[in-house]
């Protein structure tokens, strides 16, 4: 592109439209045209920022890799009906013809790919010594630059909002369909089970009906009514059990009764031996005592599938009910809540991912609660539980403390990890900054961490580390403030961020 064009094309745009002829000359003199072909990267995600971009024709694309697939965050267009597609979240026009001024700004890396879109796309490129130096040279450009700058840094927590929503919503589902699975496949079995298992009750009861007499039907009775009364077995190995298992259901087989599996699996499952079996059926005669095993080993089984349902439900109404609490659903928005129910309910939900993990609990007692946002703050607590668990990969020490302390209330989160490394450890809460490879973070978990407890709650937020241990502290005030101001609202203090 020849000087003359190029000098009408910048002149042309909204960034530039209120500098000097003199400004305008050093511009030209200082910027590096390029044309990209249709879908050629401008630059990448992640890669160190070494420019500001302006785009003369054509079209961006600007991309994040998200979890293993790519999304679209936004479309720069040089057309009038392009540009006016992207503008139905207020995006300012002179945004569509400028990029990479934020991670100059915050000396940062790009959080986000471009690429060309459309066969002519072409684009100035300004280093970042000469972006700087354009700031300081071309006050108009400032005038131009800063409200888009705003606007991308609210537009940016924005769509973290709603992606850390959509995320805390997945890890919910996620961790509710894991640990449902197993209460749901024990009702399932039990209830595929129960009809045939009542038949065969059916079918034994008119068999030892006809075979015993009174006085053999009292002994049965007593021993139904003693199993009613026992305890859950004690611990033992399960050689023994096995060895128990094994000789109940031969000495069963030797009386002839039909069923002497199943009466030995039965009776090992309560912790039952031979000799305490045969002592109870004292009393019953030879003829009849084939008839009382068989009818024994049906009523055990129907018993058996009767305490499955009995345990799997409850689990059921305790996941469910830890979910509601979870995601504060049916309530009002603000309440008087304790903290600890909302880090208890954030461990069921992420039992999945706490496997092999000690959980230790060090809550004061009598604690005072809360007025504040339990579901908003259930989503801080799964960010840095989540967050511990990944670090520890499978295998360590999650310490949870609460505490009052003065008119706060003090939640640690402590985990036994790799730890963050000193240098990024200040720059945990920055927007978009994470330290995981790219795709695997989003950069907007403790971001949103941050903004519920600072913004929301008036709290603060800290992180200490060091290998083998990252601490996580946040406090919140016991009193409720003032007022509360938006999540979204306002520029990011500090920013997003993931281990």
């Amino acid at each position: 592109m020849n000087t003359a064009l190029l000098r009408s094309a910048l002149r042309e745009l909204e960034l530039f439209a209120a500098i000097t002829d003199d400004q305008l000359d050093w511009l030209v003199a200082v910027s590096e045209p390029r044309v990209l072909a249709d879908g050629e990267v401008l630059f990448r995600d992640g890669e160190e920022a070494t420019g500001f971009h302006v785009l003369l024709s054509g079209g961006l694309l600007v991309t994040k890799v998200v979890d293993g697939r790519e999304e679209v965050l936004t479309r720069h267009s040089t057309e009038e009906d392009g540009a006016a597609a992207e503008d139905h979240d207020g995006k300012p026009a002179a945004a569509h013809r400028f990029t990479g001024e934020l991670p100059l700004l915050t000396d940062g890396s790009y959080v986000a790919t471009a690429a060309a879109s459309g066969p002519a796309t072409t684009v100035v490129a300004y280093p970042k010594p000469v972006f700087f130096e354009m700031l300081t040279r071309c006050h108009g450009v400032a005038a131009v630059l800063l409200p888009v700058l705003a606007w991308r840094i609210k537009s940016s927590e924005v769509q973290a909002r709603k992606r850390a929503t959509v995320e805390a919503l997945g890890t919910l589902a996620a961790g509710l369909a894991h640990e449902l699975n197993n209460p749901a496949a024990a009702v399932a079995r039990a209830a595929q089970e129960l009809v045939p298992a009542l038949d065969g009750l059916t079918r034994t009861a008119r068999a030892w009906g006809a075979a015993a007499s009174g006085a053999e039907r009292t002994v049965l009775d007593r021993l139904a009514g003693e199993l009613d009364a026992l305890g859950p077995p004690a611990t033992s190995d399960p050689l023994e059990r096995a060895d128990a298992e094994e000789e109940i259901a031969d000495w069963a087989a030797e009386t002839g009764a039909g069923h002497a599996g199943l009466l030995g699996s039965g009776a090992s499952d309560l912790g039952l031996d031979l000799p305490w079996l045969r002592k109870r059926l004292e009393g019953i005669g030879a003829a009849a005592l084939p008839a009382a095993l068989d009818h024994l080993a049906a009523l055990l089984e129907a018993r058996s599938l009767a305490a499955e349902l009995r345990a799997a439900g409850p689990r059921i109404s305790q996941l469910v009910s830890a979910t509601r609490d979870y995601a504060n659903l049916d309530r009002a928005p603000e309440q008087r809540f304790a903290v600890t129910d909302g880090l208890e309910n954030t461990l069921v939900v992420l039992k999945s991912k706490l496997t092999g993990i000690t959980i230790v609990r060090t809550y004061e007692p009598e604690l005072p609660e809360l007025t504040g946002y339990p579901g908003e703050l259930n989503q801080v607590w799964t960010n840095l539980v989540d967050n511990a668990a990944e670090a520890m990969e499978g295998a360590g020490v999650l310490t949870l403390r609460a505490r009052a302390e003065g008119v706060c209330m003090v939640v640690e989160i402590t985990d036994t990890g790799r730890g963050i490394p000193e240098e990024v450890l200040p720059r945990i809460f920055e927007p978009f900054y994470t330290t995981k490879d790219v795709g695997k973070g989003t950069g907007l978990g403790l971001h949103l961490s941050y903004r519920i407890v600072t913004q929301r709650h008036h709290g603060s937020i800290t992180a200490r580390s060091r290998p083998g241990e990252t601490r996580m502290v946040v406090r919140l005030p016991l009193a409720p403030a003032a007022t509360s101001s938006s999540v979204t609202g306002g520029a990011a203090d500090r920013g997003a961020a993931t281990r």
